[in-house]
């Protein structure tokens, strides 16, 4: 399994906002299904970020086209594979 962040940068701020609570159910529903490790808002409002796990860049393509802010187009999305760092590496060890 590998891990995914995909942006989900503003396009339409009166549809988020309609579509804002079937986007949290959907991503419920993911993470009951296990494919969210996590996911949050962009504070200065300008989208926000899932990060998913799956085994291929075609099946994130076709979690995030389910997405109803994605269906609705109130928000683009933009994928890329993240390599997630297990360990902290600070600069003065």
């Amino acid at each position: 399994m590998k891990y995914y962040a995909v942006l989900l940068p503003m396009r339409d701020p009166a549809l988020s906002q309609e579509y804002r609570q079937a986007h949290l159910d959907y991503l419920a529903r993911r993470r009951e299904e296990k494919r969210i490790f996590a996911n949050g808002r962009f504070v200065d409002g300008a989208g926000g970020l899932i990060i998913y796990m799956a085994d291929s860049e075609a099946e994130v393509i076709e979690l995030a086209q389910q997405d109803p802010y994605v269906l609705h187009k109130a928000r683009d999305y933009e994928i890329h594979e993240w390599d997630m760092v297990t360990e902290a590496v600070l600069p003065w060890q």
